[in-house]
């Protein structure tokens, strides 16, 4: 079963051909492989199971080695040897098994890691040796003579066109494994897309609530920069009306220092009472011009913070709508790696 690393990518230790090859596809191609090019085919896992059924056994070794279990204790050495020399030079390799025969071992490398084998073979380049056939059934306890027929009546070829099969059969088995492991890939690869597109459109959801929340808040200060250009109005109306209050009271106070001269000595403590008022009036003229002025400042000031204001509030809604747009793309995103992963499931 297919495993995952820490970062993500697939463990190769734990691929088998059976992950990533139509077995029944691969079957079909084995045994027209072994009619068309008059061979023995099997197909083994990393640890020298076969997965597929035989294709083309001969008699020779259906009938008579592998009903010996000392020829069939043979064999599975024969084989294992001949798959570690065609894993460690990468290519097939073919020689001579155990029985005498020619097989060969093409090797399923995907990644540089050995996943499978494909067998062939049980062919002979020449006329059968009955001497030798004939020591080979003693030895594996089997009917020499049933043996020595078996073998008369294996195919005989020459070894260009047994490598030609071994070539054939390498290319084409591991076509397929390349093509099975690229599709898991891809189907790795849509979904850490898909799960990196749904992290960054959270975050992003997250951005643009945080902005929407900044415009909202923007706009409660500009409410409230608002309110307080109106109470700056309100002051200034309050000051002037103070202003024209101190000029009638200076005017009242003039008025009242007149009348205290014309009365005489009468008036005389009148005259010190007009003069204060006098005096409390300019004061007061003078408070409410001083404090008009900062008004006008301070409402200088508002109107400044106000078009920065502005000028923010217009950059958060921006932001805010960018941010919106690229959510909107991202949840495409996730959407089109979906039906990636999809389209890679279908096509198994």
């Amino acid at each position: 079963m297919i495993s995952f690393l820490e970062d993500g990518n697939v463990n190769m230790k734990s691929i088998e051909i059976v992950d990533i090859v139509d077995i029944s596809l691969l079957q079909k191609f084995q045994d027209n492989f072994a009619v068309g090019m008059n061979c023995a085919s099997v197909t083994v896992d990393r640890n020298g199971i076969p997965i597929t059924r035989p294709s083309c056994y001969t008699k020779f070794c259906d009938e008579f080695v592998h009903k010996s279990k000392i020829g069939d204790e043979r064999c599975a050495i024969s084989h294992n040897h001949m798959g570690e020399q065609a894993a460690r030079t990468g290519r097939p390799f073919i020689g001579p098994c155990h029985a005498g025969l020619i097989d060969f071992a093409a090797p399923i490398i995907i990644n540089n890691e050995l996943i499978g084998t494909v067998l062939g073979g049980q062919v002979l380049t020449e006329k059968p040796n009955e001497e030798n056939i004939r020591k080979t059934a003693i030895e594996i306890e089997t009917s020499e003579a049933g043996l020595v027929q078996a073998a008369n009546k294996v195919n005989i070829t020459n070894k260009k066109s047994i490598s030609a099969a071994a070539e054939v059969l390498f290319i084409v088995v591991n076509t397929l494994a390349e093509n099975g492991f690229a599709r898991i890939e891809l189907e790795v690869l849509a979904k850490r897309l898909a799960n990196k597109f749904i992290e960054i459109s959270s975050t992003l959801e997250e951005l643009a609530t945080s902005a929407q929340s900044i415009t909202g808040q923007q706009h409660d200060l500009n409410e409230e920069i608002s309110q307080v250009e109106k109470l700056t109005e309100e002051i200034n109306g309050v000051l002037k009306s103070i202003t024209e209050i101190a000029s009638y009271t200076k005017i009242l106070g003039f008025n009242a220092s007149i009348e205290s001269a014309r009365v005489g000595e009468a008036g005389r403590g009148f005259e010190v009472v007009a003069r204060e008022i006098q005096n409390l009036s300019e004061s007061s003229a003078k408070t409410a011009n001083y404090i008009m002025q900062l008004t006008d400042k301070i409402k200088a000031s508002i109107k400044e913070t106000v078009n920065h204001s502005q000028i923010t509030l217009h950059t958060t809604e921006e932001q805010s709508g960018a941010m919106e747009e690229v959510s909107a793309a991202i949840q495409e995103s996730v959407h089109l790696a979906d039906q990636l992963n999809g389209l890679m499931k279908s096509i198994k």
